[in-house]
């Protein structure tokens, strides 16, 4: 019997996903993580009101969620400030992505990103054959300007960058982005993902201008809004561009009680403001913890924090390694010399109770 006819592109990819999920890791290990402090979660959930809002979306789920998403980009148009034909809403950034490469890369297509940024990006250009060019990091900060450098050189159709970035949690100004913006090559999308901009010092984020045709701007409900599988996240960009996502995008990809629960958390802006505080104070406790047993976090401006572990990646592999076996789980970078970290996300003080008993015995092991 003939088997299925892939094309030679996904043939000739290998079946991985970017991440391994904590679940596939409980299965294995037979046992369930005591804290998840490894998927940059908002361990402090969504506001009540959104909860509210979905529960209440729940016996209409047998109607398909408004293709439009009309009542949403109409609040997240009002919030910004911008049209609504200047936003796209979609499944998470990972599914906006998808699409955004589903528009610009086909095969051999240049696109540029950072060695070690978020490898998401990476596996959706290699799912559309997209050629992948990388700069590296600039200390632990992704390097605007050789990126822009990377994008004239190699013609680039795509360019992708996070600020603040993941995974180190490092940020630039509104000032170092603007040059960055007004630097792309044209015929060049930078692709600006801020899914972490509501964690960071006022003056991160330039200026939203919907009159920019080279650039696209995403952000989620996934972080600070605390709906990570809810799955919601939208696109700022120039209203060609944002059409042009209909050409490609699952129109019936939004689910009703999401569409409901992400209205109603963008409108209960005290809970956020509260989840902000509850954030930065976790992480002010992760850097005193890790800092008491000689490692180094790193400044951030997300929802988690970098741990400089002071050795090579095979000592924070097996740090991260350790924690897992003391029930914690955490992440950490992919790429040298990123990869001498790990990766603590922002928990309760519960949680953070169980790493701060956790780290020292996890040391302990590596001795």
């Amino acid at each position: 019997m003939t088997g299925p006819r892939y094309t030679k592109l996904v043939a000739s990819l290998p079946s991985t996903v970017p991440f391994v999920g904590p679940e596939t890791q409980e299965r294995a290990r037979g046992q369930k993580f005591a804290a998840r402090l490894g998927a940059n979660e908002n361990v402090f959930g969504p506001s009540p009101k959104a909860i509210s809002a979905m529960q209440a979306a729940v016996p209409d789920v047998w109607m398909y969620g408004d293709p439009e998403n009309y009542d949403l980009k109409q609040a997240l148009a009002a919030f910004h400030g911008i049209r609504p034909e200047n936003i796209v809403v979609g499944a998470g950034i990972d599914g906006l992505l998808g699409s955004l490469c589903r528009m610009l890369v086909s095969d051999g297509t240049p696109v540029v990103t950072s060695l070690g940024a978020y490898p998401t990006f990476n596996f959706h250009v290699a799912g559309y054959g997209g050629a992948l060019h990388t700069v590296p990091y600039n200390g632990d900060f992704e390097d605007p300007s050789a990126l822009v450098a990377k994008a004239h050189e190699v013609d680039a159709s795509l360019m992708y960058f996070a600020n603040p970035d993941n995974p180190m949690g490092t940020w630039h100004g509104a000032d170092v982005m603007q040059e960055m913006i007004d630097n792309v090559p044209d015929g060049t999308v930078l692709c600006l993902d801020e899914a972490y901009v509501e964690f960071s010092p006022e003056g991160t984020a330039p200026a939203i201008d919907t009159d920019n045709r080279n650039v696209i701007r995403m952000r989620t409900f996934s972080k600070a809004y605390g709906m990570a599988g809810a799955r919601v996240a939208y696109a700022i960009g120039h209203a060609d561009l944002i059409n042009s996502f209909n050409k490609v995008r699952n129109h019936f990809g939004m689910n009703r009680a999401s569409q409901a629960g992400a209205l109603a958390a963008l409108e209960d802006q005290q809970y956020l403001a509260q989840t902000l505080s509850d954030v930065r104070a976790a992480k002010e406790r992760i850097g005193d913890i890790v800092r008491r047993f000689g490692l180094e976090p790193i400044p951030s401006a997300t929802n988690f924090v970098t741990v400089d572990c002071g050795k090579d990646g095979d000592y924070a592999r097996a740090l991260v390694g350790a924690l897992i076996d003391q029930n914690i789980f955490v992440r950490m970078p992919f790429v040298a010399p990123q990869d001498r970290c790990i990766r603590v996300s922002a928990g309760r003080p519960q949680d953070i109770d169980l790493f701060e008993k956790a780290l020292p015995l996890a040391m302990e092991t590596l001795k």
